[in-house]
């Protein structure tokens, strides 16, 4: 075995090199994994964007990652070489108020892969004993293909999405917006049993690449009131959960009008610092009798069940990991993101 590997190192804002770094030590209670994909997520984009003050720098990139165990430390039990696993990929403490009350994705001293450990753009990455303590490492069926395994991390997030809202089957479900992670929630919607399915979108070419995955309505609300068709399709009633996306203010504010009384409004889409207050109509809330909940990153069970959709094929993985390229593509990645060409880069070490 050689004992340096190529790597995408996070050094700082616009400086993110391909580089070789010692292959990473195996410790007597960690695995080693020998990555074969390692999907690229708007976090990464915008780290190298505007920068990350949580990144330990310089270190390797990248949590949607999976792999093949290559090495499994003498304390370690319950894994075996030659296993495909992925992660949840914020490893928690185990100790906090959060994770006892079993809301690890919430832990107060959270510690994420490609932010506190080396991540998985990288032909090796070593689990922390940590994330094996507290259950963070998750197998995965042998037949499932390793880009398509790549996507149980941002599966797992609209997992907890539909956690959250209290998805029932036979459920409408607005979904506005229609990047990578709105037509993931759109999709894992209609895979955890709703039954009508509104996609809301202003760009027209991301409706339009929305197409393909069968919704029961696409909606442009730059052309179309939004609002009244959500009602029109719902005999008046209104959606049973709206799922707002888009990282803009606007339409938060306007999901409230979406619902049915007693209805679920999940702010699935971070707004940026300085953008973030919103200006809601409270009576809507108080006499809808409404449920506005956020959602944030996932917990190893919801990563379970989104491994479960993405091998029982209840999800179109192949259409959403849209392009492939070898680690050096990191940088092409982030134009065909920002382009909206792809929906999912998934880097091939």
């Amino acid at each position: 075995m050689a004992d340096t590997m190529k790597a995408v190192v996070y050094y700082a804002p616009k400086d993110m090199r391909v580089e070789m770094v010692p292959i990473p030590a195996c410790g007597a209670d960690e695995i080693r994994v020998k990555v074969d994909a390692c999907a690229v997520c708007g976090t990464d984009l915008k780290s190298y964007l505007v920068g990350n003050p949580r990144i330990k720098a310089p270190l390797a990139s990248g949590h949607e990652f999976t792999g093949i165990v290559e090495t499994v430390g003498a304390q370690v039990k319950g894994f075996t070489i030659g296993e495909r696993i992925v992660m949840a990929t914020s490893v928690s403490c185990g100790k906090c108020y959060y994770c006892k009350q079993g809301w690890p994705n919430l832990c107060a001293d959270v510690a994420p892969m490609g932010f506190s450990y080396p991540g998985g753009m990288a032909e090796y990455v070593t689990i922390p004993a940590r994330a094996l303590q507290h259950g963070h490492v998750i197998k995965v069926p042998a037949q499932v293909k390793a880009e398509h395994a790549a996507l149980a991390e941002p599966v797992s997030c609209t997992v907890n999405a539909m956690e959250n809202c209290q998805l029932q089957p036979g459920a409408t479900v607005v979904v506005v917006g229609a990047g990578p992670m709105g037509i993931l929630n759109a999709c894992v919607a209609r895979g955890m049993g709703a039954s009508k399915v509104i996609l809301a979108e202003v760009n027209e070419a991301r409706l339009k690449q929305a197409e393909a995955f069968g919704f029961d309505r696409l909606v442009n609300p730059s052309k179309e009131d939004l609002t009244q068709i959500v009602l029109a399709e719902t005999g008046g009633v209104g959606a049973d959960v709206a799922i707002v996306a888009a990282p803009a203010a606007p339409p938060q504010e306007q999901a409230l009008s979406m619902v049915r009384k007693r209805g679920t409004v999940c702010l699935f889409a971070s707004l940026p610092v300085g953008k973030n207050m919103l200006s809601i109509d409270s009576r809507k809330i108080h006499y809808g009798e409404l449920r506005v909940v956020g959602t944030s990153d996932s917990t190893p069970k919801q990563v379970e069940k989104a491994v479960a959709l993405i091998a029982n094929n209840e999800i179109p993985a192949a259409q959403i990991a849209t392009h492939r390229l070898p680690l050096d593509g990191i940088l092409q990645s982030f134009e065909l993101m920002q382009s909206g060409e792809a929906l999912r880069v998934v880097l091939i070490p």
